[in-house]
């Protein structure tokens, strides 16, 4: 990963663009103009004392302002280029985080992805400017060491041996740094992560008076954070007192040389006031520490963002879906978790076009993951899923969002405004105009004529509960050209509401199909098809009527199902397309189940 790290800021030092290339002929101009200032008073002191021309202190003079006017340029390209860097290293890092798989996703936690994004972003655009002030403060010491060795070979063999002492000390500041920043970022993801869990839950922690040790829990990792810290810290502090110790010593020794020299004749009085300007400003490596600080950040950001675009995207295709109802085929697909723990097994399922799929089964058979692999959120560990005939892999993304729609048992509301909400993906369903339509068939449409503007009202002004955010959810997905999958997308609706969204769904007037996730025998019941999931099998596949029989089927919908309800007969499908409405006197018990 380190690799992939200094790569990825290799990469950002070129997203700053023309002003990097700014920065870096300021600093260069202004590092050479400190460089020859030394040896410029130098020649002005001469000049003053009559042994030097009287030019030379307008040069002195013209340097200083060449210096101040680089770094005045120098802070501009500093800053526009450092914002340009970080803008573009964010969109890729927020593009790529849209698209990732997301079961890499799920491994991070929001709150460590949002420090990411925020933070260590931030730190890997700086990539362009540390580069160039690392250069740049590695100028002066080298400078005064050719320098010195101009004016007196002995004064660069004293100057050099003190700066390979400091070099020694800086590189264990190095190595412990490194460590204690990347330390410190990982903790302060997670805090961020555990702060971000509590917020999504704040109603529940209230309700069960446990504020004071989800607290602690968040908490909890404050006295690493603080380890981390302090050694990042005492690091510094070290680097730092080592550089105060040795820098005045080898000033003191240069000048002591230097006027040795100047006693023997081999120097003017210029140039020792030369080689004591030079020993200052290669000695001052203040400046070498506090880059090599910036360095440290930069890098341990840029692996930090370098990590998560290292994981893997979601795949798409080039195909087509030819003409077609929304003929839905599993074939042999198996899903497992991160632990390996199979979630589905061997799923052998065909919903002809058109009908209406209903999937049970108790708490944790695997329903949810069923409807995200039968419309491509995640890819099965084996097996295929194919859409009209067509493998979901290789369709090319339009083709694939346009063709299915999602509801959530929890939907995200993503839009400025409530059209936004249910046009959403309009770049990929050209037929995303009119919000109107979709809203009326999810039951939504009286609820969005109530608001302040309609269809226009900003998301900020309109407060909704959680049924209404869920029929808002409903109706983004019924734009779905050929699969609609509901995602237990009714839960929160009361009992009139579901009916009638239930009787819009499953009408078969456009022949769209449909794959249902519920805990509701009514939603069952008006099902051409049951999928009855059990532990990550499919246990039978029939008509709500027929499976009715079974009590370990009935139990399913039962809220306290009785000891043994899993342990029924299968009842095995019939070979072919199952089709028909379910009705008689099961059907009648099974619409007063609850879940």
């Amino acid at each position: 990963m380190a690799g992939a790290g200094d790569r990825l800021l290799c990469r950002t030092i070129g997203y700053g663009g023309g002003w990097t290339v700014v920065l870096a002929l300021a600093a260069l101009l202004g590092a050479g103009a400190e460089l020859l200032l030394p040896v410029t008073l130098g020649l002005a002191v001469d000049a003053a004392l009559g042994t030097a021309d009287h030019r030379w202190p307008l040069a002195a003079g013209g340097l200083v302002l060449l210096i101040v006017a680089t770094d005045t340029l120098g802070s501009l390209a500093d800053g526009a280029g450092t914002a340009r860097a970080t803008a573009r290293l964010r969109q890729r890092l927020l593009r790529h985080l849209l698209a990732l798989d997301p079961r890499a996703a799920a491994r991070h936690s929001v709150g460590d992805l949002i420090g990411r994004l925020v933070g260590q972003a931030a730190d890997a655009g700086r990539a362009g400017t540390t580069l160039v002030s690392g250069v740049t403060a590695a100028l002066p010491p080298l400078g005064s060491v050719a320098a010195l060795a101009l004016l007196d070979w002995r004064l660069a063999a004293t100057f050099l041996a003190g700066l390979l002492l400091l070099a020694a000390g800086l590189r264990t500041f190095v190595t412990d740094a490194s460590a204690a920043a990347a330390g410190y970022l990982t903790v302060q993801g997670q805090l961020a992560g555990r702060l971000a869990e509590a917020l999504r839950g704040a109603r529940t922690i209230a309700a069960a008076g446990t504020v004071p040790a989800e607290v602690a829990r968040i908490l909890a990792p404050l006295p690493r954070l603080g380890w981390h810290g302090a050694r990042t810290w005492t690091a510094l502090a070290r680097a730092a007192a080592r550089t105060a110790a040795v820098a005045p010593l080898l000033h003191l020794a240069v000048v002591a040389v230097g006027g040795w020299s100047v006693a023997q004749g081999r120097l003017s009085p210029g140039q020792l006031v030369a080689a004591a300007q030079y020993a200052a400003l290669g000695a001052g490596l203040g400046a070498v520490v506090a880059t090599l600080n910036r360095l440290i950040r930069t890098r341990t950001g840029a692996h930090r963002v370098a990590a998560i675009l290292a994981e893997p995207v979601l795949p798409y295709g080039t195909a087509t879906l030819p003409a077609g109802g929304g003929r839905l085929e599993l074939v042999g697909v198996t899903v497992r978790a991160d632990d390996g723990r199979p979630v589905l097994t061997g799923i052998d399922l065909r919903v002809p076009a058109g009908d209406t799929l209903a999937v049970v089964g108790p708490s944790g058979a695997g329903k949810s993951t069923l409807a995200a692999v039968a419309g491509r959120l995640r890819d099965p560990d084996a097996g295929e899923v194919l859409l009209d005939g067509v493998p979901l892999r290789t369709l090319s993304r339009t083709a694939l969002r346009r063709a299915v729609g999602y509801g959530f048992e929890r939907p995200v509301l993503v839009g400025t405004t409530v059209a936004d909400v249910v046009t959403l993906g309009a770049a990929v369903r050209p037929n995303r105009a009119d919000p109107a339509g979709p809203a009326r068939a999810a039951a939504v449409d009286d609820v969005v004529e109530r608001l302040p503007r309609g269809y226009a009202t900003p998301l900020d002004d309109a407060p909704m509960s959680g049924g209404e955010i869920q029929r808002l959810g409903l109706a983004r997905a019924l734009y779905a050209d050929r699969l609609l999958i509901l995602d237990d997308a009714t839960s929160s609706l009361d009992t009139a509401t579901e009916h009638r969204i239930t009787r819009s769904v499953t009408t078969h007037r456009d022949r769209r199909t449909r794959l249902v996730v519920t805990h509701r025998a009514a939603t069952a019941a008006a099902a051409d098809l049951v999928a009855w999931l059990d532990g990550g099998r499919l246990r039978a596949v029939g008509r709500h009527r027929d499976l009715w029989r079974d009590a370990a089927y009935r139990a399913v919908f039962q809220a306290a199902p009785e000891p043994g309800a899993g342990t029924g007969p299968t009842l095995r499908p019939a070979p072919g397309p199952h089709v028909g409405t379910p009705a008689g006197d099961p059907d009648t018990a099974a619409s007063g189940a609850t879940r």
